[in-house]
């Protein structure tokens, strides 16, 4: 049938229609793409070393929408892989997690908001100074929150033990489940040396493990004893306020000799948590969870919840076993608090 073009005139002429092209949801297939690991993020920028060795810089396919790509992701990667200078490979495709180190923004218009910092990684490193800025320990506290809702292990690092003893700020801790590392500052044949720095190597050797702390605890001088030519900065204390200064502006990943990667990242003053629930911190303590299933529907675990079965299950307790029982409870029902407590 004709086209009606609304006139008989034969002067007039009209293009033959263009039709129109049918729209598909079939997206490309990237599961033959090249497999890498992200190690940087900077301003569209991602650092990608591919499983075949090139060092690559790439950007994110416009396909993968606003969805953000972190350090640690394990990526799919098409295009230019030569990792010549000043080519681009493409980001096409990034693999399931197995875990999400996430944060929450803790004012203005994104508070709330959940943000990943590192995915991927297995053991979350809270590196803690005696002295010298002094330790925190709320702030510790919402490191270990984070750890536990991601469901990695947590490792503490204490740093400068020659001007401190750790014992008083350990017995905050004897309750939770924490590997500890405490390393000081010495004297070897080569001049001023990490005391303790080979049972650190030992835990994170093939581990994919995240060094948190506050600025001025010392992460970056672990990770250059660490990773040989690591060349992270590092700085010291100010001597008004007692608070670290930055020295780092991004996380990075460095492969550690023996296998493993370690992942430094910015000292930080604040970690919100307003994405933890109750229940969730409980995957940290596996003997809480257990008692917590006879507790009431809706039950918040806190100091004076009615009904709450872990309440109960201290009371069954006796002798040694109740003081273990009580230092658990006491200290989850503290991180509980910390979730939304400020240092």
């Amino acid at each position: 049938m004709a086209r009606d073009i609304g006139t008989d005139d034969p002067r007039v002429r009209v293009r033959p229609g263009r039709g129109s092209r049918p729209r598909t949801k079939i997206r490309p297939d990237y599961s033959d793409a090249a497999r890498g690991f992200v190690t940087t993020v900077d301003r569209g920028r991602y650092g990608v070393i591919a499983d075949d060795g090139p060092h690559l810089t790439a950007v994110k396919a416009r396909e993968l929408g606003r969805g953000s790509i972190v350090v640690g992701d394990r990526v799919g990667i098409v295009g230019d892989l030569s990792g010549r200078t000043d080519t681009l490979a493409r980001i096409a495709a990034v693999d399931e997690r197995s875990s999400a180190l996430t944060r929450s923004a803790e004012d203005g218009d994104t508070e709330g908001v959940e943000r990943v910092v590192v995915a991927n990684a297995d053991q979350l490193v809270v590196v803690v100074a005696l002295a010298d800025p002094p330790p925190r320990p709320r702030l510790v506290d919402r490191f270990l929150v984070a750890a536990y809702d991601a469901g990695m292990r947590a490792i503490l690092v204490l740093t400068k033990a020659d001007l401190a003893e750790p014992e008083a700020f350990l017995e905050s801790y004897r309750g939770v489940d924490v590997d500890v590392v405490t390393v000081r500052r010495g004297e070897g044949p080569g001049g001023a040396e990490i005391v303790g720095i080979e049972d650190v190597r030992a835990v994170l050797n093939g581990h994919i493990s995240v060094l948190v702390g506050h600025s001025g605890v010392g992460k970056s001088t672990l990770v250059n004893a660490l990773v040989p030519g690591a060349g992270r900065a590092t700085g010291g204390v100010n001597v008004v306020t007692g608070r670290g200064r930055h020295t780092s502006s991004s996380a990075i990943a460095l492969e550690l000799p023996e296998g493993g990667w370690v992942i430094d990242t910015p000292g930080v003053r604040s970690f919100g948590l307003a994405h933890v629930e109750p229940d969730d911190l409980l995957r940290g303590f596996g003997d809480l969870a257990t008692a917590a299933e006879e507790c009431p529907r809706g039950c918040s675990h806190a100091l004076n919840s009615p009904d709450c079965a872990l309440d109960e299950w201290v009371a069954a307790a006796e002798g040694a076993e109740a003081n273990y029982r009580t230092a658990r409870l006491d200290s989850y029902r503290r991180l509980l608090v910390a979730r939304h407590s400020s240092d």
